[in-house]
């Protein structure tokens, strides 16, 4: 159910009968009165001035229009220029009622789009670290709310596994005399970074580099052996952090470049062909004119060079092909830095000059911000290196276990272990969850591992409360067949708030912005607090009362737990 959307459908087709050539679109808000309206409409003036109408009679012929519809109990008109619209209770009580006895909380599938998300993306021989945070559990949350709506969610892992990072390590590891066998990522990492240094000081060790990533990408049964294990060694490392964040990616869904491999050289022909690319000083280039550099030319796009060896961009080029011809997509979303923005979409440029890709395939950059810290710069360690994401986690789960034992000495050891983990990891992810994904953020850990304000053990805790309350009712679930009856504000407030949901999953689900829902959590748990306190639940006077404010309790543990299912957050039924 979607309130603001009901509303304003109804003003547009009110409107539509009053000008077909004059379009403007009602702003519909939700009232901070309350008391007196729940929406309104806030943009009359602007309507009437478009249409060349007087206020008066535009917000007569609205107010008339809408009074035959039954979810309404009262339209008004008031200074200077807003109609006001007040849900009637039996209204609301019926369409709570629909919601508490369906098993997705009144939410329809949609029509169902084949829609590639392609996030978190790690480097091969490399730790996760905490710029991979917001990738990683913000396009979590976008498969999440895309599966619970029907669509066909393709999870795409895109790791960097095909590169001249591989040809450095390979020449190391092999000057090195290093075996194979026992390594562990953190050699790998330092191993990488030694040969870095050595490729960027060396011109003979960056050849004999080079000449191994020309092999590996020909199928060398030596190099293709060592790439193997060095991806191996990576990947089993990283999904163990997926588990820990509690994300949905698997092992199945590692799509990394080297799975274009064998498709590249035929793309570099076919551009040829196209005439779309061309060679130049040995170098395979396509030339953008949407494009210019620094001089005014077209910009060049490197797809081969001298070496036969391939770029990112014709990865990535081969990657639209495949999505769209092999996956089947209609939906491509990529959750990577804003500084990839003109990268993917000179790439997917060329796909489309080509006619890998048709018009009608969706192309969405949801990039993001970076973690800063007090001082409003990138968060990092004291000696200024990047934070591994392993040791953020470990930090915020000591910190849980502190507070827990500070709050409740007495816990059982497993008790405060497992609790610990979930409130740990559910802070870290719940802090950069609740920021516009657009934004940067100040990384805080008083903030977020406090239980007031738009925190996880906030939401968690109001759950909590809430099911400590069911579970001390002696009326069984299956007994409440009263209707749910409507008097007081507050349960007016949380009836309104519980019947929001759906208009926050389809937001998400379009935009791609989390922060959508922490909000409407946050506003659900304090709607549920106020109804709380003023509202008597297993003493009301009459049991028809009583029966209908647990029902309203059930709707919103509901809610709650299935918005923070959908944000990677877990719950508990004791804190």
């Amino acid at each position: 159910m979607d309130l603001k959307n009901i509303i304003e459908k109804d003003i547009k087709k009110i409107l539509k009968n009053i000008s077909y050539e004059n379009k403007i679109d009602p702003i519909i808000i939700l009232n901070k009165k309350i008391s007196s309206s729940h929406y309104q409409i806030n943009n009359l003036i602007k309507i009437a001035n478009k249409l060349n109408l007087n206020l008066i009679k535009l917000a007569n012929i609205i107010i008339s229009s809408s009074k035959k519809n039954k979810m309404y109990k009262e339209i008004t008109f008031s200074k200077p220029g807003f109609i006001n619209f007040l849900i009637c209770k039996n209204w609301l009580s019926i369409e709570l009622e629909k919601i508490f006895i369906s098993s997705r909380l009144g939410i329809n599938y949609v029509n169902p789009k084949n829609i590639v998300i392609d996030y978190s993306s790690p480097n091969i021989a490399k730790e996760m670290h905490i710029g991979h945070l917001r990738s990683t559990i913000i396009g979590d949350v976008m498969a999440r709310v895309s599966d619970f709506l029907g669509h066909n969610v393709i999870r795409a892992n895109h790791i960097g596994d095909w590169g001249t990072q591989f040809g450095m390590l390979i020449a190391y590891l092999k000057e090195k005399k290093i075996k194979k066998n026992n390594l562990v990522l953190s050699q790998l990492e330092k191993f990488y970074c030694k040969a870095k240094i050595k490729y960027d000081s060396n011109k003979l060790f960056a050849e004999k580099s080079r000449k191994y990533v020309v092999k590996l990408q020909n199928g060398d049964k030596y190099c293709y052996k060592i790439w193997k294990k060095l991806v191996s060694i990576t990947m089993s490392e990283n999904y163990k952090m997926y588990k820990k964040l509690n994300v949905t990616l698997k092992k199945h869904h590692t799509m990394g470049e080297s799975l274009y491999s064998t498709m590249l050289p035929d793309i570099i022909e076919d551009l040829k062909n196209k005439k779309i690319a061309t060679e130049k000083n040995g170098s395979v280039i396509v030339f953008l004119e949407e494009f210019k550099n620094r001089l005014g030319k077209c910009m060049g796009v490197v797809i081969q060079k001298k070496d036969t060896g391939f770029l990112y961009s014709t990865t990535d080029i081969a990657c639209f092909k495949y999505r769209y011809e092999t996956l089947h997509a209609d939906r491509i979303i990529y959750y990577t830095d804003s500084r990839q923005h003109q990268h993917l979409t000179q790439a997917w440029m060329i796909a489309k000059k080509a006619n890998y890709i048709p018009d009608s395939l969706l192309l969405e950059h949801h990039s993001f911000g970076m973690m800063l810290s007090k001082n409003k710069r990138p968060f990092k360690t004291r000696d200024g290196s990047t934070i591994k994401l392993s040791s953020l986690l470990n930090e915020a789960i000591e910190k849980a276990t502190n507070l827990i034992k500070k709050k409740k000495p007495n816990f059982p050891k497993k008790r405060i272990i497992k609790l610990s983990q979930i409130i740990g990891i559910s802070a870290i992810k719940y802090a950069d969850l609740s920021k516009n994904r657009s934004t940067n953020y100040i990384f805080d850990w008083d903030k977020m591992l406090s239980f007031e304000g738009n925190t996880a053990p906030y939401i968690q805790y109001a759950y909590t409360r809430i099911i400590s309350v069911i579970k001390k009712s002696t009326i069984r679930i299956k007994k409440l067949k009263t209707k749910i009856i409507l008097k007081k504000e507050s349960e007016i407030n949380l009836a309104i708030k519980i019947l929001e949901f759906e208009r926050v999953i389809l937001l998400i689900a379009e935009k791609g912005t989390p922060h959508i829902m922490c909000t409407y959590l946050y506003q659900l748990a304090t709607c549920f607090s106020c109804f709380y306190e003023n509202c008597s639940i297993l003493f009301a006077k009459k049991i028809k009362i009583c029966k209908s404010r647990l029902k309203l309790s059930i709707l919103t543990a509901k809610i709650l737990k299935k918005g923070l299912n959908i944000l990677g957050i877990q719950t508990v039924k004791k804190m």
